[in-house]
C-alpha cells in the first residue's frame, strides 16, 4: 500500500495542465485511495465465511479468465484483477464526454500520465453531473455515463469489482481482456488508437476463450452480437460522416441547427429500421436515447480504427506476440508517445 500511495503522490506532483484544477485531482486521488483500501486478495475473499457461494463462483470464474488472459493471450501477468473490492455503487466512475455544437470531435481533457483523452472521469456522480451541466451551459453537446471498470495502466493493481463481477460470462471476459490490453500498449494523446487496439484484443480473446472452454452456445451468441455491433457502428459512422460534411459547410447557425436535427432524425429512423430487421433487439437503445455530437464522438473513439487493428491481427496470423509487436511498431512509426509504466513493475506479456 505504501508503494501505491507514493505513486499516487508522484502523479499528483506532476505539473498541472492549463485547464486542470487541484480540486479535480483531489477527487481522483481520494477515489483511487478509497478503492485500493477496499481491495482484498481474491483468496482471502473466497475463504471468508461471509462470502456467498454465488460470489465465490464468480471469483473463481474471473480467476480462470485472468489466467487464460496471460497464458493464451500474452496479456500482463501481474497484480491486476487478483484482488476484489466491494463498492456501494453500480458504477465505479462516471465519464462525461463533450463536443462543440458543430463538430463531431470530442473536447479533450489532459492528464499527467494518460495524456489527452476524450472524456473526463469522476468518482462522484454529483460531480460528474455538475461538470456536465457546466459544459451544457456553454452550449456543448454532452453525454454522461457510468463505467464499471477502468485501467490505471499498471500503476496500481486494479481489483475485480462488485460493479462487474456478476456480468454474464462473455461480458466479464471481454472486460478483463480489454482492461489488461491497455497495459500492453497505451499511447498518450490518442484515445482512438488505444481503445481500438483494446477492442480487437477483447474481441479475439473472447472468441478463443469461449472456444477453448467449450462454450459453443455462447460463442454463437457472441458472433451474433458482434454482427449486430458492426451494423450499429456502421450506422453511427455514416451519420458521423454526414454531420462532419455538414459542419464543414459553415452554414449560418440557425440553418446548421435545423440540418443537424434532420440528420439525427434520420439516424433515429434508420436505427428503428435496423431494430426491425433484428426482430426488435433493444441492446443499443441506451445509446439512442439522446443522440448528439458527443455520443458520435464517444462511439468513434472505440470503433473508428478497429478495422485497422483487425487487419494488423490478421497480418500477424493470429499470433498475439507478433500483433503486439506490430502495434508497438505502428505507434513508433507515427511518432506517438507510449506511456512509461512504473519501472519496477512494467507489465510485459509472458509467453505460454
Amino acid at each position: 500500500m505504501r508503494a501505491c500511495v507514493r505513486r499516487l503522490c508522484l502523479l499528483l506532483m506532476l505539473p498541472l495542465t492549463g485547464c486542470e484544477t487541484l480540486g479535480y485531482y483531489a477527487q481522483a486521488a481520494e477515489g483511487q485511495l478509497e478503492l485500493m483500501a477496499k481491495a482484498r486478495p481474491v483468496a482471502e475473499v473466497e475463504n471468508d465465511r461471509q462470502t456467498t457461494p454465488a460470489l465465490r463462483a464468480r471469483l473463481a470464474l474471473a480467476v480462470s479468465i485472468r489466467e487464460f488472459a496471460s497464458r493464451e493471450l500474452m496479456l500482463p501477468d501481474n497484480g491486476t484483477f487478483r484482488s476484489y473490492a466491494e463498492i456501494d455503487s453500480k458504477y465505479v466512475v462516471w465519464n462525461v464526454v463533450a463536443a462543440e455544437e458543430f463538430t463531431v470531435d470530442a473536447v479533450a481533457s489532459c492528464f499527467p500520465v494518460a495524456g489527452c483523452v476524450t472524456y473526463r472521469g469522476f468518482f462522484a456522480h454529483d460531480a460528474a453531473e455538475r461538470y456536465a451541466r457546466e459544459r451544457e451551459d456553454e452550449g456543448l453537446d454532452v453525454i454522461l455515463y457510468g463505467v464499471a471498470a477502468y485501467s490505471t495502466l499498471g500503476w496500481f493493481d486494479d481489483p475485480l469489482l462488485s460493479t462487474f463481477i456478476d456480468y454474464p460470462d462473455t461480458q466479464l471476459a471481454r472486460l478483463i481482456f480489454h482492461e489488461l490490453a491497455h497495459q500492453v500498449v497505451y499511447v498518450r494523446d490518442d484515445s482512438s488508437f488505444n481503445e481500438a487496439f483494446a477492442e480487437v484484443v477483447e474481441e479475439e480473446g473472447v472468441r478463443r476463450w469461449l472456444a477453448a472452454t467449450g462454450r459453443e452456445a455462447l460463442l454463437e451468441r457472441f458472433k451474433l452480437q458482434q454482427s449486430r455491433k458492426r451494423a450499429f457502428v456502421g450506422l453511427v459512422d455514416e451519420a458521423r460522416q454526414r454531420l462532419a460534411a455538414l459542419y464543414a459547410t459553415r452554414l449560418e447557425p440557425a440553418r446548421m441547427r435545423a440540418a443537424k436535427r434532420a440528420e439525427f432524425a434520420r439516424l433515429a429512423a434508420r436505427y428503428a429500421a435496423l431494430k426491425l430487421r433484428w426482430g426488435g433487439y433493444t441492446g443499443y437503445d441506451r445509446f439512442m436515447r439522446t443522440p448528439n455530437n458527443a455520443l458520435l464522438a464517444s462511439i468513434a473513439t472505440y470503433t473508428l480504427r478497429v478495422p485497422e487493428f483487425r487487419r494488423l491481427f490478421a497480418e500477424s496470423n493470429g499470433d498475439f506476440a507478433a500483433f503486439y509487436a506490430r502495434v508497438r511498431a505502428l505507434a513508433d512509426a507515427r511518432k506517438l508517445s507510449p506511456v512509461e509504466f512504473p519501472p519496477t513493475e512494467r507489465p510485459a506479456p509472458r509467453p505460454s
